[in-house]
């Protein structure tokens, strides 16, 4: 039985369930959920992230992680910690990159955070052992400062959906449609809680799980010291929006049409993740994409490498183009930085 059709069958027995519970059951499901069965990633895959577009993303984020040790005062022992590592691609452009500040790499720490078997398995065919390997940040050993990346993690995290309605606010569900296939629906019972005012027709989204992370990386660099850098599309000041939507070979398909079958996303809520994260004693930033890998220098990289590789020169324009330009991801994606009090980690000085 296709994973639609346990869903319909447990919408029928139980009633409809949140755009929450439907995101999570499609990509996590043991059985048929996205990640945990057939994540592709790449341009023969569904969707292609920052690290495979360019080694530039990588190697930068490299040079802030370790720019950020040195900052830090280099300490002796630092976990260095990806969330959501993909197929190990940034973390090997990292490491490559980070080689730059003398005593880094013996010093850090090197995890992995991964719940997908598939992509634990691409991970440790290209990262072998210079890498540990945790089903969360809480299985991450304490006491040492971090140094945590995310790419394109928090998108992934499941929303709940408002509707405003004449009446109120109202949550938008998963149902089943007269024919018993998969639609969405509202509650008729109006929502309860502090949501805010908006027109008729506006759409709000909630992110339990993406506060939870914001709250979690405040608690441990407040706590144990360092910063957390997390990248994502998504909004640096609040909106409404509908901003779920399922992607399958880099093309955009009906959520509900085929659950498992295609990556789901949302926009990152960043003022609620750093507003999570302060409530645990941490400090913020965010900057855009463009901002974060120019102050970086990610324009003196893309020079040097066509001074290396001249008949290169067109296809790093290309990649440098599609990483900063505002009508490509330099503006839609942003640079979140979450760091321990006392001190500011690189490019983030003046946000």
């Amino acid at each position: 039985m296709s994973l639609r059709d346990r869903l319909a069958a447990q919408i029928a027995h139980t009633g409809p369930i949140t755009v929450a519970q439907f995101m999570t059951a499609a990509l996590h499901d043991p059985q048929d959920g996205y990640y945990a069965t057939r994540p592709a990633l790449g341009e023969d895959g569904d969707f292609i992230t920052a690290p495979l577009i360019s080694q530039m993303f990588g190697e930068l984020v490299g040079v802030w992680a370790a720019s950020a040790w040195v900052l830090m005062g280099e300490p002796a022992e630092v976990r260095l910690v990806e969330m959501g590592p993909g197929d190990g691609t940034l973390m090997s452009d990292i490491l490559r990159a980070a080689r730059m500040a003398p005593g880094f790499l013996e010093a850090a720490d090197v995890w992995l955070v991964e719940t997908s078997a598939p992509l634990r398995a691409l991970q440790e065919k290209r990262l072998g052992d210079q890498a540990r390997w945790a089903a969360s940040l809480d299985d991450v050993p304490r006491g040492s400062p971090v140094i945590v990346v995310a790419n394109e993690l928090l998108d992934c995290l499941p929303v709940r959906q408002f509707v405003r309605t004449a009446t109120g606010w109202a949550e938008q569900l998963v149902g089943l449609d007269r024919a018993g296939g998969l639609c969405f629906t509202l509650n008729a019972t109006p929502a309860a809680g502090l949501l805010p005012d908006a027109p008729e027709g506006a759409v709000y989204e909630q992110s339990l799980a993406q506060e939870t992370l914001g709250a979690k990386l405040g608690s441990r660099v407040a706590r144990d010291g360092g910063a957390a850098l997390l990248i994502d599309y998504g909004r640096d000041r609040p909106e409404f929006g509908d901003t779920l939507q399922a992607i399958r070979r880099h093309r955009r398909v009906d959520p509900l049409e085929d659950p498992g079958a295609a990556d789901l996303t949302v926009h990152a809520d960043f003022p609620a993740v750093v507003a999570a994260a302060r409530q645990q004693g941490a400090e913020t930033a965010i900057l855009t994409q463009a901002e974060f890998l120019a102050r970086l220098g990610i324009g003196l990289r893309a020079e040097a490498l066509v001074r290396a590789r001249p008949d290169k020169a067109p296809m790093i324009g290309r990649q440098l183009n599609r990483l900063v330009a505002a009508d490509q991801m330099g503006e839609l994606f942003k640079a979140c930085c979450i760091h321990s009090p006392g001190w500011t980690p690189p490019a983030f000085e003046d946000a």
